[in-house]
């Protein structure tokens, strides 16, 4: 079976909603107007109370699949809705369309069902900054209008956090760190343009502004250059070698790109640098590897990411493993990482893929059960 690598989850599937209710035309108009956006919002504090060092990701999950949402602002406070036929918008990314409708004609029973709701069921939202944890909280409608999930705090990840702040920071001339500070304000606004100028100033007046680098990536990859982003990472990584934020951002790109010799070359500084807080490091390892035909790093790659990913907060890493394990003819214990993969992300796009792959694996004479020496 050829051995085919499927890179992080996809998008939430479409939702249809029935059960609406015997009401009048105007009342449920009324009520969808109401319901068709939902906002939730929070902050974001460290354990002393005070605010996050960098920029806080806002990711939604949903059956093992991720969905990032946007970022907290310099205060670590962040607001997004959630809306049926919104893509969302607020302090983030635009969000994925949770819910729409399966027809148009509503059939009538005997409840009015809020879609947003059925489209978040056993939803949560967790957030995430490099070097640091924090407990994920239930996506639940708290009614019309808005809901607060309060205050997520952001425990730090053994010495990770000291590699995701760059030295560097601390060394940069007042002018620089303005420019970096204006443009941590625009990035937030998503003024691309804008925060891509101030970082500007700043790598101009402070060559070896690691962060600024960085954060000019992020900027650029806003904007829609890639290639630019990727420049600007590589002169962050340049300029601190032990700052692990832009080997993540090249790892990705050398990864989206399909260059697997990249690939494997960025994760791999990436690991030297924490090989023990990072489990999709080692995910993005063991793809590239196993691409390069190596099954036996790519084996190891997959087996340390799930050792790490103590909580199994990537469910892809149990699939990678199968399909390696798969190309090297252990198909029992293939089998068994895709029962594993589909019992902690049943809703992934590739599911019913999965299922028809694990059914023919097991139905492959005892005597091709393979196991491992």
């Amino acid at each position: 079976m050829e051995l085919r690598m499927v890179v992080f989850a996809a998008a939430i599937p479409a939702l249809g909603v029935a059960g609406y209710g015997q009401t009048q035309p105007g009342a449920v108009r009324e009520m969808e107007s109401q319901e068709r956006v939902t906002y939730f919002s929070g902050i974001v504090t460290l354990e002393d109370g005070t605010a996050p060092p960098d920029a806080v990701r806002l990711r939604r999950v949903c059956n093992g699949l991720f969905h990032d949402e946007g970022w907290a602002d310099a205060k670590g406070r962040f607001w997004f809705k959630i809306g049926k036929d919104d893509r969302g918008s607020g302090s983030g990314d635009a969000a994925e369309a949770v819910s729409r409708p399966a027809s148009t004609d509503k059939p009538l029973g005997f409840s009015y069902s809020n879609p947003i709701t059925v489209a978040l069921e056993g939803c949560e939202m967790e957030v995430v900054l490099a070097g640091y944890r924090a407990d994920r909280v239930s996506l639940k409608v708290a009614g019309v209008g808005a809901t607060n999930l309060g205050t997520m705090v952001l425990h730090p990840i053994s010495k990770v956090s000291t590699l995701t702040v760059s030295a560097t920071t601390l060394q940069a001339p007042p002018n620089a760190r303005k420019a970096y500070d204006k443009g941590l304000e625009a990035i937030h606004a998503r003024k691309w343009d804008a925060a891509g100028a101030d970082f500007g100033k700043a790598v101009q007046a402070y060559p070896k502004f690691a962060a600024a680098w960085y954060e000019l990536g992020e900027a650029r990859l806003g904007h829609g250059d890639a290639a630019g982003a990727a420049d600007a990472w590589r002169e962050s990584a340049k300029a601190d070698p032990g700052f692990v934020k832009p080997w993540e951002r090249l790892t990705a790109f050398a990864d989206l790109k399909q260059d697997w010799a990249e690939s494997a070359r960025s994760s791999d500084v990436w690991l030297r640098l924490d090989p023990d807080d990072f489990p999709g490091a080692w995910l993005y390892n063991a793809i590239a590897r196993a691409r390069l035909g190596r099954l036996d790093d790519a084996e190891h790659s997959a087996r340390e990411g799930l050792r790490v990913d103590k909580d199994r907060r990537i469910p892809r890493l149990s699939y990678v493993l199968g399909l390696i394990l798969l190309e090297k003819h252990r198909y029992a214990e293939s089998a068994e990482c895709f029962r594993d993969y589909l019992k902690l992300a049943p809703g992934a796009r590739d599911a019913d893929a999965v299922r028809q792959q694990l059914s023919d694996l097991e139905k492959l004479p005892a005597t091709r059960q393979i196991h491992a020496p």
